[in-house]
């Protein structure tokens, strides 16, 4: 199967995260309004497929009603769009709570699973879902306390790795979303970024992801701008794979060497661009920074590092990619040629 077969998506939620009515914060764009932007972009005839989105309001209330929900597909469907990979919502302040914390903490993680996986349903059964994966992070912010936790021998792991409280606090968490998520016939989509406790480089993920050990439920999502900084050791600099100032040649030796750790994992993909730096607003603070697709300043050949990570994208179920426009200023989400621009690079990367 060539990589001509997958679906092109755009990401909603940049419309929603990170922005609010705090100072220094931006308001959210409407779910309709970032749904007309997607559908104006066009480059030589071709348009977006489909959309991926964020669970939580002003786009969606998770506790809406069936009708509720139908009436959300059938607006995304009316616009020419399918409806693909799910963002739960798993924060604190959402729905969820850390997958790292309590008792209690923990079933409210487990309850936003539940909900996103309810969702899914409906939207599969109205027809207007036909693919893609409920994404997934550990909501819990930051490493300092992951870091704070002590070790712990995980006896039932394969490779009898010894892993910190935090880490083994969070495979079970994940394990218990996953069976949730297999007893309604989805798979969960574990997105790595530096911000996210035991998720926070490419060997803390790897280790999270095997420790779990349910590849046929829960998986990787890979997003180039967060996997680049996964590169750099941003937040694990004992797993760093490249230095500042490093060649062409040792860039592509290393993201080889990433990929194809997590390559096995990956069942969703987010294209994007990043610059090498962090960037957050409001409660979504120093993550990996997405910046538009022909940034000056970007790091990433995209077309040929996207290549790495969809090597054999059909095994894995793959059946589109997505753009990540996540911190976007507003400005910029507003302005066609943003979305042009971004649909021509992933015109490229399936060429």
């Amino acid at each position: 199967m060539s990589l001509s077969s997958l679906k092109l998506h755009n990401a909603m939620w940049p419309g929603l995260v990170g922005k609010g009515d705090d100072d220094g914060q931006e308001p959210p764009i409407s779910l309709e309004r970032m749904l007309d932007l997607t559908a104006a972009a066009e480059v030589d005839g071709r348009k977006f497929d489909g959309i991926d989105y964020f669970l939580f309001l002003p786009h969606t209330n998770p506790e809406a009603s069936d009708d509720e929900l139908k009436g959300i597909a059938d607006l995304i469907v009316s616009k020419g769009f399918d409806i693909g990979s799910l963002v739960a919502p798993v924060w604190p302040g959402t729905v969820g709570d850390s997958a790292m914390g309590t008792d209690e903490q923990q079933e409210k993680f487990l309850d936003a699973v539940k909900m996103a996986c309810r969702i899914a349903k409906v939207f599969n059964e109205h027809g207007a879902r036909k693919g893609g994966v409920i994404r997934i992070d550990s909501a819990e912010f930051g490493v300092d306390k992951w870091r704070g936790t002590p070790k712990a021998f995980n006896a039932d792991d394969y490779w009898n790795r010894p892993y910190g409280e935090g880490t083994a606090r969070i495979i079970d968490t994940f394990k218990k979303a996953a069976a949730i998520a297999a007893d309604h016939g989805e798979r969960l989509a574990a997105e790595g970024e530096i911000c996210w406790a035991g998720m926070h480089s490419w060997k803390d993920m790897l280790d999270l992801l095997e420790g779990v050990g349910m590849p046929e439920t829960l998986g990787f999502q890979a997003d180039l701008a967060h996997t680049y900084l996964y590169l750099m050791g941003y937040n694990a600099p004992e797993h760093a794979l490249l230095q500042e100032g490093y060649t062409e040649e040792k860039f592509y030796s290393a993201y080889e060497e990433m990929t194809d750790k997590l390559r096995p994992w990956t069942i969703d993909f987010h294209v994007a661009q990043n610059d090498g730096e962090v960037h957050g607003a409001g409660d979504h603070d120093k993550t990996g920074k997405h910046c538009p697709a022909d940034d000056p300043n970007g790091k990433l050949d995209i077309t040929r590092c996207s290549q790495y990570w969809l090597k054999d994208f059909q095994d894995r179920g793959i059946k589109h990619i997505c753009w990540d426009g996540c911190m976007f200023s507003n400005a910029t989400l507003e302005t066609p040629s943003t979305w042009n621009t971004i649909l021509k690079s992933m015109i490229d990367v399936v060429s």
